[in-house]
């Protein structure tokens, strides 16, 4: 959550902005971090900074992976599914372990 208020902080100081009203993030289902433990982190941390009070969105993409035997690409819950054609693993993830502030809405 520090990382991503050094962030908030950094793009209000080069674009000028006073006040972040809306911060929406990305973190994928496999990124290890707990939706709500981020947003309880969040409201904690904005305190006293351009971010306070800002509304907190966050985009939940699902884990997809893709096979190196057969190049299927499939959704995945965990790191090690097989694949559900051949059942070949591990899998090669592409996408499910972002976490990263898509964009602010700002005053």
């Amino acid at each position: 959550m520090a990382s991503m208020l050094d962030i908030i902080q950094d793009q209000a100081r080069a674009e000028g902005f006073q006040r972040v009203t809306r911060v929406i993030l990305e973190v994928g289902k496999l990124a290890g971090v707990d939706a709500e433990a981020l947003r309880f982190a969040f409201d904690v941390s904005t305190e006293d900074s351009v971010a306070q009070g800002a509304e907190l969105l966050i985009e939940e993409p699902e884990g997809r992976a893709r096979c190196p035997a057969c190049g299927r690409e499939a959704t995945v819950q965990a790191f090690y599914d097989p694949c559900a054609a051949c059942g070949q693993m591990p899998q090669e993830l592409i996408a499910g372990r972002e976490l990263r502030v898509v964009a602010l809405d700002v005053d």
